[in-house]
Formats: structure tokens, sequence, C-alpha cells
């Protein structure tokens, strides 16, 4: 479980990357060009959007890259990052993969064990 955890934080961290890399870029094309009716208009919270673009990620693959050592405080990490990047950017096509392997990476983390023993942490 704890490796899955790693896996599944470590790709949540690069696909929420990309998906951080266009969020930030598209509040500042908009910041700097302005808006276009009806086609590219500024999100509600840009500094959210921003925070988050650059948190999140990090987060995942921090949370990801302890699970194996400390799978509980790993597991957090990645639940903190898929509830950063549903509450900025939503569930959407492009935001679907990088909530639901952190989500379920942070479920695998929390839920494991030490290496030999059968029980929780709990």
């Amino acid at each position: 479980m704890r490796n899955a955890a790693l896996t599944l934080g470590i790709i949540a961290g690069l696909t929420g990357m990309i998906v951080g890399f266009f969020s930030f870029g598209y509040v500042e094309a908009i910041e700097k060009y302005g808006e276009i009716e009806g086609l590219a208009e500024q999100v509600a919270n840009v500094g959210l959007v921003q925070v988050v673009a650059i948190l999140s990620p990090m987060l995942a693959i921090a949370g990801g890259a302890m699970a194996r050592a400390r799978a509980l405080a790993g597991g957090l990490l990645m639940g903190l990052s898929a509830v950063g990047m549903y509450a900025a950017f939503g569930f959407n096509v492009f935001t679907m993969f990088p909530i639901a392997f952190a989500s379920l990476g942070a479920v695998l983390g929390i839920t494991a064990g030490q290496p030999d023993e059968p029980k929780a942490h709990f």
C-alpha cells in the first residue's frame, strides 16, 4: 500500500503540475492582455488559483515521496493536495486524474500499517 501511495502521489503531482502551469499561465495572460468577452474571462479568485497551482502539485509529490517512510503524513499531504486542486480548479476533464490519484494515494497512505504490522494506524 505504501508503494502504491508513493506512485499515485508522484503521478498526481506531475499531472497537477501540467494543470498548474496552464492555469497560472491563463491567469497571467488575462492579466496582461485583458479579457475577451465570451471567450477568455478572468477567474473569480486569482490568488487562490495561483497559490494552488504551485502548492498542490508540490504537496502531492512530497506526500508521495514520504509515503514509504511516513505513510500517515504523506497521506495527509496528498489529501490536502486533492482538496486544494478541487477548491481552486473544480472537478473537470483536466483535473479528474490528479484529484483522483491524490485522493486514492491519501486513502492508501492513511490506512497503511507499518511494513511488518498487519494493522492500520488507528
